[in-house]
């Protein structure tokens, strides 16, 4: 799903939003009670958001529960992963991708937390891996890595977890190191 609109993207740059986006792709149809409980936000918070999320086409009503009473939420069919097109309002798009860092920032280092607390881990998780590296590239090599970094993640990405499989998050960014091109480096050769 392509989100170039300056008021969605807006809407997205609530960090409960975006748990609940990436709960029902992970979980499929749910309640704003069950997404709740699962995410230790109040009900009515959760409610009002996934209607906010429904209002700019993010989230769609997925028919009743169990209960007639209870209205469950779904993704829309086909949207597993929200783009952001590069011509897209770039204060909107930067206040949007500051947020998506601090979330997965916040779940990473929650997750270490977890595991240090945690000692009796089961084993039947994978394990976490983080990995960091300062490489070389030009503009287009570091395009065609990206293309293949997202081509590689593409077929898992729409699955849904059977027996025996975890939900893992997977994040990575492609930043530039300032003052370290081939112009920087002769001018500090020079002191």
């Amino acid at each position: 799903m392509d989100v170039s609109d300056p008021t969605a993207m807006r809407a997205l740059a609530h960090p409960l939003r975006l748990d609940l986006l990436e709960l029902l792709g992970a979980t499929g149809p749910a309640t704003a009670a069950h997404c709740g409980r699962i995410l230790g936000a109040p009900q009515a918070n959760c409610s009002f958001h996934l209607r906010q999320l429904a209002k700019y086409g993010f989230v769609e009503d997925a028919g009743p529960g169990r209960d007639q009473r209870e209205r469950r939420w779904r993704l829309p069919e086909g949207s597993t992963r929200l783009r952001i097109p590069a011509g897209a309002d770039k204060v909107v798009r930067r206040e949007l991708e500051r947020v998506v860092i601090e979330r997965e920032t916040r779940a990473i280092l929650a997750h270490v937390d977890h595991k240090a607390r945690d000692l009796d881990a089961t084993g039947d998780q994978p394990a976490q891996r983080l990995a960091h590296a300062v490489v070389a590239l030009s503009a287009a090599e570091a395009e065609q890595l990206w293309r293949q970094w997202t081509a590689l993640l593409e077929p898992y990405a729409a699955r849904t977890a059977t027996e025996g499989q975890h939900y893992l998050r997977f994040f990575a960014a492609a930043t530039p190191i300032t003052g370290t091109g081939p112009k920087e480096d002769g001018d500090a050769a020079d002191n």
